[in-house]
């Protein structure tokens, strides 16, 4: 072989030694920009409120801001759709998980995503407190009273909810049991919801503890709880069972990812929402609101998310729920 053959040869197999042997960059360490969560209501809500809460605080621990992004609509579903649909799964992008995520697809026939493969569950954070409130103006001043005068004036009574197949999904039930008839008109999220009621367009509202402040200074008065005990700051208000009418509507959630993120990521991730969860300022916050904490990790929030499809898929079936 001719010697500069050779020579080029081998000045080749040097080049290709060196890079081989150069270290691979370093990626930078997570986070390194901004993460946003899609909370999927509106501005003021118990859910806003808290999400804010918990944000603040993981963005002390994640050394970067943790940015809060309503998309209130579609009963509380815009942010878990744009995570299955256009969401990278770099840990800049996550979303507040309500139940809609698993009762909105049992409720079409072609459905915008899948609880069981189309997200990375983090972290379960807290549950709801909730409950039927009128003005104090109200001639109605007990679940009883409410229930006697809708059955003995059908249709004619209409109460608010933060959105479709939110807390109607209880009305509902009780309507079933009650034998009583009236309307539910959705909006989007508790502000409005609470807005019309103080306003006169709707005779009450079934809301979320948004309500928490208003009713301590006398704006509005909650008449029943769907929580299976009394909450702490409302001790003489019962139960939906107490009064006599067999229905819960304790409900939990938490926040996810789109699918295909990264482990190492999730675990960061987990390991700062956990302690903002149990962050005293965060803890205060949510005790404005009777709002449990109800963590479970990584693993254990996606087992119990598995499970809580399977019981909206029976809860649309049982009410014959369908997407509007």
């Amino acid at each position: 072989m001719p010697h500069a053959l050779l020579a080029r040869r081998r000045a080749i197999l040097l080049a290709a030694g060196a890079i081989l042997a150069r270290p691979a960059l370093a990626q930078p360490p997570f986070p390194d920009r901004p993460i946003r969560v899609i909370v999927p209501w509106t501005p003021g809500g118990a859910t806003d409120i808290q999400m804010r809460s918990i944000c603040d605080q993981a963005s002390r621990r994640l050394g970067q801001p943790v940015i809060v992004e309503n998309k209130p609509g579609a009963s509380g579903t815009l942010g878990v759709q744009f995570l299955a649909r256009e969401g990278r799964p770099d840990g800049y992008t996550l979303g507040q998980v309500p139940n809609g995520t698993f009762r909105m697809p049992a409720m079409t026939d072609r459905p915008q995503w899948d609880p069981t493969r189309d997200f990375t569950w983090i972290i379960r954070l807290v549950g709801y407190m909730g409950g039927v409130v009128v003005r104090p103006d109200s001639p109605w001043h007990s679940m009883q009273e409410l229930v006697a005068y809708a059955r003995a004036h059908p249709g004619r009574l209409s109460y608010g909810t933060p959105g479709a197949n939110t807390t109607d999904i209880q009305m509902t039930r009780l309507a079933r049991l009650a034998g009583i008839d009236w309307v539910a008109v959705p909006f989007r999220g508790a502000a409005p919801n609470l807005q019309a009621l103080l306003g006169g367009q709707i005779h009450f509202s079934a809301e979320t503890s948004a309500w928490a402040d208003m009713a301590l200074e006398g704006r509005v008065r909650p008449i029943g709880v769907w929580m299976s005990e009394r909450a702490a700051r409302f001790p003489n208000v019962p139960t939906f069972r107490e009064a006599g009418f067999d229905v819960l509507g304790e409900s939990t959630y938490g926040i996810a990812g789109p699918r295909g993120m990264d482990p190492g990521v999730v675990r960061i991730l987990h390991d700062a929402f956990k302690e903002a969860l149990y962050d005293p300022a965060h803890l205060a916050t949510i005790a404005r609101f009777d709002m449990p904490v109800r963590y479970l990790n990584t693993e254990d929030y996606a087992t119990a998310a598995m499970m809580q499809n399977e019981e909206e898929k029976r809860t649309v079936q049982e009410l014959g729920l369908r997407a509007s």
